[in-house]
């Protein structure tokens, strides 16, 4: 017994009705894809372009017991958050910086994949304070991160290194903390 033309069609359009079912967000997304709109893929931090980095450009940071700072250093990768102050870090540039070490703090379980390195002259009080408890202070030899430093006083920028010395976001003066935190609960899992 064949089934009737009527029956044909309801299955037709069924099957129809799945495919375009299972299509539509491969639709949806190609399309929003194309108008560049990307939900919860950008980051807080501003992107370096061109791409950098700093193993092959042969930036050079001079730790204070003067052994040079190795953007690669482990086995197991470790990114680099490199805070850089602006002339006078102070009171301002101190919070800055215990924020930062906050949102290291935040990492939990991951919270050895991430180092701290202070790159300038060290805060006011840097003693007193613990600064030292949680960065390494440091002095970059040439000119290779002038372009990521702050003119203001009191003030700090961020870049976030990548365990291969590339540099993957910049994190200008008056950055906002907890964008800087999402972005690392992000890139460090």
């Amino acid at each position: 017994m064949t089934p009737s033309t009527s029956s044909q069609r309801a299955s037709r359009l069924k099957m129809l009705l799945i495919f375009f079912i299972f299509l539509a967000p491969i639709i949806a997304a190609a399309f929003f894809n194309y108008i560049g709109y990307r939900p919860g893929t950008n980051g807080h931090g501003k992107p370096i372009a061109p791409q950098r980095n700093f193993v092959t450009e042969g930036v050079q940071v001079r730790l204070e017991d003067g052994r040079q700072y190795p953007w690669r250093d482990a086995a197991e990768p470790e990114m680099t958050l490199v805070a850089l102050a602006g002339p006078g870090c102070a009171a301002r540039c101190l919070q800055e910086l215990t924020k930062m070490a906050a949102a290291k703090v935040t990492l939990n379980r991951n919270l050895g994949r991430l180092r701290l390195l202070y790159v300038g002259i060290p805060p006011v009080d840097a003693d007193h304070d613990g600064i030292r408890n949680y960065w390494q202070l440091g002095q970059v030899q040439g000119t290779g991160l002038d372009s990521f430093r702050p003119a203001g006083a009191d003030t700090v920028s961020a870049v976030l290194v990548e365990s291969n010395g590339t540099a993957l976001a910049w994190y200008p003066a008056g950055f906002d903390p907890t964008g800087l935190r999402i972005d690392l609960q992000k890139v460090i899992h």
